[in-house]
């Protein structure tokens, strides 16, 4: 700038040293850092909210059923003669208490660590919001200086050209606008760290909450596990005839799914026309049933009106006797006395199998999947009959030992075994 310039009034040098002051450039810095600070901030705070919200309706869902477990496996009014279903029903719902304590925890750890990022976001914002403040006040204090309408002009005035009063006047304009969008700054800063301290209140209150319900839980927990240990005391002796018990029924429950996998194979190579094909040669209707179906897992309603799942799907420890494995190729839902099963979607009826040393077992084709109701005791349905989702088949089996009611269900794509849990809704 010309020598002029600077002469141009007593105020102009000050305007001049505003708009290239350190302070200002200082502040420009301050804002940047903060912004991407903030950036990063909120990219993981969205994770980090939505992992606990994940984990909430993971633990809301095991809470229901440890209500339905209770219901059904734990009348009072219900006299079980068989003290080893006892013990097999503590199991189950130990190992869901257990879970729900494990996922308790994990939402536990995910908050305190979320607190501690808030705690650091909040003092990282309020050091911010000083420094931006203090460099803010000196920029004003300048500005104040060369704020007279007179000085303005006279800066104006003293340009050597209109080309130069132009920028002049565009630069006082700009200097203007940016120092308006530095108070707006801090003015959304302030509300920013207002937010964050809400939310690191409504954390900390959660978190508390959790606490207290898990040291409930690991109470509740504690007393079955005692139950369970004056059972197993009493029933340590017929062990081995536990485990024996245990192989008989793995072993029905191998060949029936032997002659389920028998059946499915049998319809494969008749929709093939006998040649030797592992998938169902289907029809365009077959196929856009089979789409539909695919198209609702997750979605998938349960097969029977209430129940609580007590065996998962694949290979697993037995309950009870944990040294010993057992195989499932379905669910085991435990139900209410009488409970009538109903399918989970239209479809036809493949097949109506009465395996020995076991009840009544309903295939359901649906295009390339087939769903399995095992464990009926009597039957509503024909072979080959066109059923629709939730139409009643039958009625599942009562033991007269006085020991839970349970259906078990599969579904296969083709002859593939799946796992049901991933298909029904939750």
């Amino acid at each position: 700038m010309k020598q002029k310039d600077l002469q141009a009034g007593l105020v102009v040098p000050g305007l001049i040293d505003i708009l290239i002051d350190s302070n200002f450039l200082k502040l420009v810095n301050i804002k940047t850092y903060s912004l991407i600070f903030i950036f990063f901030f909120h990219s993981w705070a969205f994770s980090q909210t939505t992992k606990i919200k994940q984990l909430e309706s993971q633990r809301i869902l095991i809470k229901k059923e440890i209500e339905n477990i209770n219901a059904l496996l734990f009348d009072n009014s219900k006299t079980t003669k068989i003290a080893y279903n006892d013990l097999e029903n503590i199991s189950i719902r130990i190992y869901k208490n257990q879970e729900l304590i494990k996922l308790t925890n994990q939402q536990i750890n995910i908050i305190t660590n979320e607190i501690y990022k808030k705690n650091d976001s909040i003092d990282f914002l309020k050091s911010e919001i000083k420094q931006v403040r203090e460099q803010y006040s000196l920029m004003i204090k300048n500005s104040y200086k060369s704020k007279l309408k007179e000085s303005r002009l006279m800066f104006l005035l003293s340009s050597d050209d209109f080309l130069q009063a132009l920028k002049r006047s565009r630069y006082i304009n700009q200097f203007s606008k940016d120092r308006k969008g530095v108070a707006n700054k801090i003015s959304n800063s302030i509300k920013l760290l207002d937010e964050k301290i809400v939310t690191l209140n409504s954390l900390k209150s959660d978190k508390n909450n959790l606490l207290k319900q898990n040291e409930e839980n690991q109470i509740n927990l504690e007393a079955e596990e005692k139950s369970k240990e004056r059972l197993i005391s009493g029933l340590r002796r017929k062990e081995k005839a536990y485990k024996k018990q245990i192989n008989e029924k793995q072993k029905i429950s191998i060949n029936l799914d032997k002659e389920i996998d028998r059946l499915i194979k049998e319809a494969i190579r008749k929709s093939n026309d006998e040649s030797d094909n592992n998938l169902f040669k289907l029809t365009p209707e077959a196929r856009a049933l089979s789409e539909k179906f695919s198209a609702n897992k997750g979605n998938l309603p349960w097969p029977v009106e209430r129940g609580a799942v007590i065996q998962k799907f694949g290979l697993q420890p037995h309950p009870v006797v944990r040294t010993t494995k057992i195989q499932s190729n379905g669910l085991v839902i435990a139900t209410t006395k009488d409970a009538e099963i109903r399918t989970v979607f239209n479809g036809t009826i493949l097949s109506i199998l009465k395996f020995k040393g076991s009840n009544i077992t309903v295939l359901v084709q649906h295009g390339s999947y087939i769903t399995a109701y095992k464990n009926i005791d009597e039957v509503y349905v024909e072979k080959g009959e066109k059923v629709s989702a939730l139409q009643k088949i039958g009625k599942v089996f009562n033991p007269k030992d006085g020991s839970k009611s349970t259906l078990q269900f599969s579904i296969f794509n083709n002859t593939k075994a799946i796992d049901p849990y991933m298909w029904i809704v939750k």
